[in-house]
């Protein structure tokens, strides 16, 4: 097996969200492609599905939101060879999250996204800086990864 195909990456919600047709930053963007060029095991959560219906409902109140797009993105999600999906039905997913709000990362949906990939030895594909600094103050064990490191791996 190459090292290429060893590659398992998680991706924090942003970078679902141009499947589900909602514009996000270019960083996630290019992102996207260098990890469609590593040929990486891509993951991604339920919980991600989720989180994506509440940005979905911000976009709703906007009219800015495109209900089929959504949808078919959805289903390119569940149904294509391109994604993993992963679940958080697992104790020590919510243990771990918890210890780390406890620790002081607020963000509970990052927490839990950030145990799910540790639960399934994965890098964690994240534009959140907050997040990564939390975890190097706290010496917890660094699997993030931001979208311009791609390149070197």
């Amino acid at each position: 097996m190459s090292r290429e195909k060893e590659l398992r990456v998680l991706l924090d919600t942003s970078f679902i969200l141009p499947t589900l047709g909602i514009d996000i930053s270019d960083r996630v963007l290019r992102g996207l492609r260098e990890i469609k060029d590593k040929r990486a095991n891509i993951l991604v959560s339920e919980l991600s599905l989720l989180e994506s219906l509440w940005i979905a409902i911000k976009l709703i109140k906007n009219n800015k939101f495109n209900k089929e797009r959504f949808f078919l993105g959805i289903e390119s999600i569940l149904s294509s060879d391109t994604y993993t999906l992963v679940s958080d039905q697992k104790e020590s997913v919510y243990r771990r999250a918890l210890d780390l709000y406890l620790l002081g990362h607020e963000d509970i949906i990052d927490n839990i996204l950030y145990s799910i990939a540790l639960e399934h030895k994965a890098r964690f594909l994240t534009i959140d800086r907050e997040l990564r600094e939390f975890i190097k103050r706290n010496k917890l064990k660094d699997i993030t990864i931001f979208p311009e490191e791609l390149n070197k791996m």
